[in-house]
């Protein structure tokens, strides 16, 4: 077999971790680092653009693979009744936090991969990762479960909004301690995810 590729992906990761700009990656030091040529890039995965969203995919394969892990573990725990909303929801939000707060995580990746996606020239290549939704899925379907009086859809947009306030918390720190006058600690995961709980949970209840 072909480790190629495979040592490709790991150099990629590894150096999207340590760049500050994905500008700084050249071919020349991927195929340095991977033990291989420069040409070996286009070859396997067509140009480094492509090779770079294959790494983030593969990260965010690992990124959603520990929510449904969460998600799993809150229900067994809970079984044979379900879990209960706050661990569903933070099972979605929670390793993103987590990630955006562990020196040693691969965060970094998918924070190049979407500034990578928002100049870049051919949208279309980004799309099946932005825009994947199948572990979403599985959250909708234990979200109805415990909100039966909520629509697929107004599920589904409560989930955005609970996404979005995450993205916010994990993209914007500075800001988010100005405007809660630092009375929240935005370097402890389990705080921040206990807030956003907190704040997205109400969405989820039936309205008195």
């Amino acid at each position: 077999m072909n480790q190629t590729p495979i040592r490709l992906l790991d150099a990629c990761e590894e150096l999207l971790c340590r760049v500050d700009s994905v500008d700084q990656l050249t071919a020349r030091r991927l195929a340095s680092v991977a033990g291989t040529t420069p040409s070996s890039i286009s070859y396997h995965f067509g140009s480094q653009e492509r090779l770079i969203i294959a790494t983030a995919e593969r990260v965010y394969k690992r990124l959603n693979a520990e929510r449904l892990s969460m998600l799993n573990a809150a229900t067994q725990k809970s079984s044979p009744n379900p879990p209960a909303v706050e661990d569903v929801i933070a099972a979605l939000v929670g390793p993103s936090v987590r990630w955006s707060l562990e020196p040693n995580s691969k965060y970094r990746v998918l924070v190049h991969f979407t500034s990578m996606s928002q100049r870049s020239q051919d949208p279309e290549a980004y799309r099946s990762v932005i825009e994947g939704i199948e572990h979403h899925q599985v959250f909708i379907h234990q979200f109805r479960v415990l909100a039966p009086w909520l629509s697929e859809a107004d599920i589904g947009w409560r989930m955005s909004c609970a996404l979005g306030i995450r993205s916010q918390v994990t993209r914007s720190r500075l800001r988010n301690e100005m405007l809660t006058a630092h009375t929240i600690d935005f370097s402890d995961a389990e705080q921040v995810i206990a807030r956003i709980v907190e704040v997205v949970a109400p969405m989820f209840r039936r309205a008195s």
